[in-house]
């Protein structure tokens, strides 16, 4: 056989890992008036998937300002629903 066929040896492509976001972690406070906040909502007769949204969505407000509690990203959440 021709030598053409002869390849050199294939350097692996490996993908750089992705750096992950340092995550910030919700103060002790904030945990409590969330998980407070969330009941409240169940009693109000929110779904099972729509509380897991929700709550998801009130904890990334909430992380991003450490002074946050949960009824101001709540408002919050509210007004950007409203005006999108």
């Amino acid at each position: 056989m021709s030598s053409q066929y002869q390849s050199e040896p294939e350097q692996e492509m490996k993908p750089e890992p992705k750096k992950k976001r340092v995550g910030k972690k919700l103060t002790d406070k904030q945990k409590e008036d969330l998980n407070k906040h969330m009941v409240k909502m169940k009693k109000d007769g929110m779904t099972a998937s729509e509380m897991r949204s929700h709550r998801m969505s009130l904890m990334s407000r909430m992380r991003k300002d450490p002074k946050m509690t949960s009824s101001k990203a709540h408002k919050s959440l509210l007004k950007s629903q409203s005006s999108g």
